[in-house]
């Protein structure tokens, strides 16, 4: 980086729960001040009054946080004397400043237009099919008309002077040279009449003051950039670099929708996607390591040794839910035994029909024995115990299902005979999962489906679960042979 001392910002607005959009975007500034020995700072930016939520903004860094730190920023003392607040609301005298040193140095204008009239000058300029923007009707009121509406106390905003004809150029790190013609510039308002800045000129204002050197955000504000330029030109400031990431696309390739709750961080934590594989899911939407690589692992170290702006994909990025799961699972697989039980819990105890089961089923070492069988299926961790309801509750059994194909009534129950007189003379403490797999299996030989298929219905009720030998390790010996008697029975009434 020539040995510049890298600053980024994440800066989003509270209007709702935390994006994936917004995660990524925020990871890939971290990734990026990590790289490069930088800063990695983190703001509020709530200029826009109308679509504020409550308590969002204490729930964004919450939620920010679960993933990873900041640098500067809201809830940080670093540099916050000197470059702080980290909330624009809490910064509104600095931003009129700024727009009163634009309007004295002829950059910008006060404009005391009304609502009304600007919602007539748009349907006008709609019904002859024109762009619509600002006319310009109070770009060249003279100084004393001016100071009349000012000792009036006339309502205004203060609009940007956009001069000149050509184009506004700049180089985009992801995308290229990029270039607007100044036509499609609108005047655009600076300060709003509640005194209130818009999003253009707190965000020039603040990345200057904090000393950002790259702007990386999402491909939305692509269309803003000119206007922001041209704002740093009119205050004589040097231009941060650009690098605008890609749209997040659904599956048929329509923009992600942004509707509160669909695709919320939290929603998804919620759901049981851990933090890991949700951020090395969305640190994957529009970037790749390169070189060929095909990893798709990574750890948060490893993304930040790997990752390079270079690598940024110019087209949408798909969002395959599928991926997300795989993705998860494999990071569920590789949990420790002790905190897949600490973070499944929770989700165990929402379930309904967990509150009734029988006490010693609800007990650490016994939930720890299912998760051992049930890891490897699943895909998320608000799922556990849905697929093995059977090693909590007795399962309801088919006696049509206990027979392998072909075979009778009668010669099932003699193979659930023998199961059941191999079972029963194994010790408590030989009660293990390779000792039942090895006594099982020797005692099958080659008729495995005639033993083993009945065996794993009678112990689960269903044609698909875990080996019968997992099972019984997991419910005990003593429910074992009540539940292969039970399935005996069942089967005897049939004859």
């Amino acid at each position: 980086m020539d040995n510049e001392t890298v600053r980024v910002r994440f800066a989003p607005s509270p209007t709702g729960y935390l994006h994936v959009g917004g995660l990524r975007t925020a990871l890939y500034n971290y990734l990026f001040a990590r790289k490069h020995k930088g800063t990695f700072i983190f703001r509020i930016e709530d200029t826009d009054r109308n679509r504020l939520v409550e308590d969002a903004k204490e729930k964004l860094p919450d939620t920010i946080g679960i993933f990873f730190d900041w640098d500067e920023g809201i809830r940080k003392t670093k540099n916050a004397a000197e470059q702080g607040p980290y909330i624009q609301s809490e910064r509104l005298e600095v931003y009129r400043k700024y727009a009163d040193e634009l309007v004295e140095r002829g950059k910008a204008y006060p404009c005391f237009c009304s609502a009304d009239r600007l919602e007539a000058v748009r349907k006008e300029q709609e019904a002859r099919k024109e762009p619509t923007r600002y006319d310009g009707c109070c770009r060249d009121l003279s100084k004393e008309e001016v100071a009349d509406r000012m000792r009036e106390n006339a309502p205004h905003v203060v609009r940007l002077r956009v001069e000149g004809m050509g184009d506004v150029v700049f180089d985009d790190i992801v995308r290229g040279t990029v270039s607007f013609s100044k036509k499609t510039i609108d005047d655009q308002v600076l300060l709003k009449s509640d005194g209130f800045p818009t999003y253009h000129l707190a965000n020039v204002v603040d990345d200057h003051l904090m000393g950002i050197t790259h702007v990386i955000r999402g491909e939305e504000w692509l269309p803003s950039t000119p206007k922001h330029i041209i704002l740093y030109e009119a205050f004589g400031w040097d231009i941060p670099r650009f690098a605008h990431l890609p749209l997040l696309l659904n599956p048929d390739r329509s923009k992600l929708s942004k509707r509160q709750g669909d695709v919320a961080v939290e929603e998804y934590l919620a759901k049981g996607y851990l933090p890991e594989a949700l951020l090395n899911f969305v640190a994957l939407l529009g970037w790749n390591p390169g070189g060929g690589k095909t990893q798709e692992i990574f750890s948060l170290g490893e993304l930040v040794s790997a990752f390079d702006l270079a690598h940024i994909h110019k087209g949408g990025a798909v969002f395959d839910a599928r991926k997300l799961d795989w993705l998860n699972a494999q990071y569920i697989k590789n949990l420790p035994a002790e905190e897949l039980l600490t973070k499944s819990l929770p989700f165990l105890l929402k379930k309904p029909w967990f509150d009734g089961i029988d006490a010693s089923r609800k007990e650490s070492e016994y939930v720890d024995r299912v998760l051992t069988v049930e890891r490897d299926r699943l895909q998320k961790l608000s799922d556990v115990g849905d697929s093995v309801r059977f090693l909590f509750v007795e399962p309801t059994v088919d006696p049509t299902l206990l027979p392998w194909k072909k075979n009778t009534p009668k010669e099932t129950i003699a193979a659930l005979g023998v199961m059941r007189e191999v079972l029963s003379i194994v010790p408590e403490n030989e009660w293990m999962r390779e000792r039942l797999e090895t006594i099982l299996l020797e005692t099958a030989g080659e008729k495995k489906g005639d033993f083993l298929w009945p065996l794993r219905v009678a112990l689960s009720g269903e044609k698909q679960s875990p080996p019968p030998f997992e099972i019984a390790w997991v419910i005990g010996k003593q429910t074992t042979l009540e539940r292969i008697e039970n399935a005996g029975t069942l089967l005897g009434n049939m004859v």
